[in-house]
């Protein structure tokens, strides 16, 4: 999953802002927190750290804030973002990632020392990554883990359909399409889908430096009067290159060719550095000359943009271009609608059940021989095609892609799925 945080972005915080490390967990930024919930549970999550500019980080600080709100006792296992000690952020405790690539060498030993502070209220390890990752035998001294887990194949591949199928895991789907893939494996499962923070909203312009405003068109560089398609994914892995990138990029070679005013707007890293793609060797490749095409700043993405810029970003965006091999979830197909922004997605996984507003492309199975199971290949005439449609289509911000958005709510997810969940969740730890 690809990821992509806009949550959190400022540097990251060593001790609270309340003063003094809480130890129940609990958010200095939380307000009015039920201190007598019955079914209060002491948490590790296990994720990106909550400042980190990824998908999860995005997750972890929206989840763990509305978590602490409602009295759980919350701590953070940083697998990715933080090294060598423990830190806080906002009143959490943050335990750092291990030795081991995925840091399931010590996500034991810090469930049981969170565990070890209030042996009163029952211990829960929330996972928040991919499952197949975990092989370390110590996991099956948990009594209790949950996995609020990505499936980005068809079927569930055998690896993780192993995982969720072990008595102290409870599988929790972030997807429909995870949900009904768990269906069919015979597991027993919650649902509770990934979400948004109400910043993501049509936004025309922020405020910067010395009070100045910056357009979305602004920040990207490019003129009012163009065309602007946008991708906004992660340059990671190139066997396989989960993204598609080569599809999309060809494909809007091709669209461009007789469209002067279309250009392309790429939030990623464009090198390769994470073991991805050289993205200007394949922009040449495909004949996407280099006045029609612009990278991020790079520095401003290591740091990670402000949500607002972002929205500002979407706003600013004629369409999201974003058909994948496979998508886990897929944040920013939401976030974009949520500004008004039209996307265009592959047929395949969590991506068509997102699209309110938008085209969903066809193309074929692709076996991926170290998962055991199928990703797709996004067929490049029919992303033309959709980006003609988008083309064609009325100018400004959707409506119904709004509209569509506005169920991904954070507070509306919190509230219809994550409160049934973790009651339900707390009986099972209780049990």
């Amino acid at each position: 999953m690809a990821s992509r945080n806009r949550q959190g972005r400022t540097s990251r915080d060593t001790r609270s802002i309340g003063g003094a490390f809480d130890p129940g967990g609990r958010s200095a930024l939380a307000r009015d927190i039920r201190l007598t919930n019955p079914d209060r549970l002491r948490i590790l999550w296990y994720s990106n750290a909550p400042w980190a500019a990824t998908g999860y980080g995005q997750q972890t600080a929206q989840v763990i804030q509305r978590l602490a709100k409602e009295g759980h006792q919350v701590a953070i296992h940083a697998m990715y973002g933080l090294a060598g000690s423990s830190s806080t952020w906002n009143g959490f405790k943050v335990y750092p990632q291990g030795l081991a690539a995925y840091s399931d060498d010590v996500v034991v030993a810090h469930t049981m020392e969170w565990a070890q502070q209030d042996l009163a209220t029952p211990t829960l390890l929330m996972t928040l990554f991919d499952v197949w990752v975990l092989k370390s035998e110590s996991l099956k001294q948990l009594k209790n883990i949950a996995s609020w887990v990505p499936i980005d194949h068809q079927p569930t591949p055998p690896d993780v359909l192993r995982f969720l199928q072990r008595d102290n895991v409870k599988p929790i789907a972030m997807s429909k399409f995870g949900s009904r893939m768990m269906d069919i494996a015979g597991v027993e499962h919650l649902y509770v889908p990934h979400a948004i923070e109400p910043v993501f909203q049509p936004t025309k312009s922020v405020t910067i430096n010395n009070g100045k405003q910056m357009t979305g068109r602004e920040f990207m560089g490019w003129e009012e009067d163009r065309f602007v398609v946008t991708m906004v994914a992660t340059n990671k892995g190139s066997q396989p290159a989960r993204k598609a990138w080569a599809e999309n990029i060809l494909a809007f070679s091709i669209f461009a060719k007789d469209k002067p005013d279309a250009v392309l707007y790429l939030y990623t890293e464009p090198d390769g550095a994470m073991a991805g793609i050289n993205l200007p060797v394949l922009l040449d490749a495909c004949g996407v000359e280099k006045d029609r095409y612009k990278v991020v700043d790079q520095y401003a993405y290591r740091h990670g943009l402000p949500q607002q810029m972002m929205a500002a970003m979407y706003t600013a965006s004629d369409v999201l271009l974003a058909c994948s091999m496979g998508e886990g979830f897929g944040i920013p197909v939401v976030e974009a609608q949520s500004c008004g922004c039209r996307v265009i997605v592959s047929n395949f996984t969590a991506q068509p059940e997102l699209v309110g507003d938008g085209w969903t492309v066809e193309g074929q199975p692709w076996w991926d021989a170290a998962q055991q199971s199928w990703f797709f290949t996004p067929n490049v005439p029919d992303i033309v095609k959709s980006l003609e449609a988008a083309y064609d289509a009325p100018r400004g911000r959707s409506e119904d892609a709004i509209t569509h958005a506005l169920g991904y709510g954070a507070d509306t997810v919190f509230e219809q799925y994550w409160k049934p969940a973790m009651k339900e969740l707390s009986a099972w730890c209780r049990s």
